[in-house]
């Protein structure tokens, strides 16, 4: 029988190399997939790695942080994805490689099991029709609520092909400037909210912000803001919204309440933007936020 509580991740999985020559291993979402499995959560990662050494590495490094492997494909002729990360005004830009193996995850094997709990992905990894096919492979089969995380990454993205997708999303969370660049013509967000969640009938719309923190909207019209302190010590902020988006996901499959799993969010985000890159290797920074939420790592 399907998993009611597990949490499927669908998408890229890359390496980011940075201008001062170092690289760390990213795309949205497997970084939401590696915090989560920090927290105890062990999410299915349905993605694709090139058979090269970049690729065996992302397997190791998965293995080594106890990462399940059953849905990670071998494409025995696209490379591993990598991106070139660039840091202009205090906020990164992504030279983003085309054709690598997370372009061409094959829908085949996903069509043998139904699968239940929530249903992660992204949007930059729906730019190949080949991974396209694949996710519609997965949806068909999937029995539980969709949680869609806008990546707009021009020129990787199409306006038709994402607006269709958004119709069978249940949680969306994009930041502000994407909002309004898919929902124009509002004076303000919280009227572009309304209008983005009522369009798409949404359960809940969740609004990055940057430094200004977030902002969320739900089905009860309630708003609830977070925002960081002014004391944020901020190396990078690569990763940061995958770093909510973790949070929120593992919130939304333990039914925590809203202002609650957002706070956690924000504070989580907050604190990954002090380290360079989107993923951390090591267990105890994981450790800290359980304790201090007062939960079992593995709850």
């Amino acid at each position: 029988m399907p998993n009611p509580s597990l949490i499927h991740i669908f998408g890229e999985v890359l390496f980011d190399h940075f201008p001062d020559g170092s690289r760390v291993l990213g795309g949205a979402p497997f970084n939401v997939a590696w915090h989560l499995q920090a927290f105890g959560q062990a999410p299915r990662l349905i993605s694709r790695i090139g058979d090269d050494p970049e690729g065996r590495e992302i397997a190791q490094l998965m293995q080594n942080w106890g990462m399940r492997a059953d849905a990670l494909q071998t494409d025995p002729m696209h490379p591993t994805g990598s991106v070139q990360v660039s840091i202009a005004h205090g906020e990164p830009r992504y030279d983003i490689v085309a054709d690598c193996a997370y372009d061409f995850i094959d829908q085949n094997p996903l069509s043998e099991q139904p699968s239940a709990g929530i249903l992660y992905h992204g949007s930059l990894a729906l730019r190949n029709p080949v991974s396209r096919a694949a996710l519609q492979t997965v949806k068909a089969r999937h029995r539980g609520k969709i949680f869609i995380d806008v990546n707009l990454r021009p020129p990787w993205w199409e306006p038709d092909t994402l607006l269709t997708l958004l119709h069978d999303a249940d949680w969306i969370k994009l930041n502000e400037d994407e909002l309004l660049t898919l929902c124009p013509g509002h004076t303000d967000l919280e009227s572009a909210m309304q209008a983005f969640s009522d369009q798409f009938a949404l359960e809940t719309l969740f609004v990055t912000r940057g430094a200004q923190g977030a902002l969320v909207y739900d089905l009860q019209h309630r708003f609830v803001s977070v925002k960081p302190p002014e004391s944020t010590f901020v190396v990078d902020t690569v990763g940061a919204g995958d770093a909510f988006a973790a949070i929120l996901l593992w919130g939304l499959s333990r039914q925590w309440p809203l202002p609650t799993t957002v706070e956690r969010a924000q504070a989580f985000a907050g604190a990954l933007v002090g380290r360079r890159g989107a993923t951390v290797a090591d267990e105890s920074f994981y450790l800290a936020f359980a304790a201090s939420w007062r939960i079992s790592q593995y709850l």
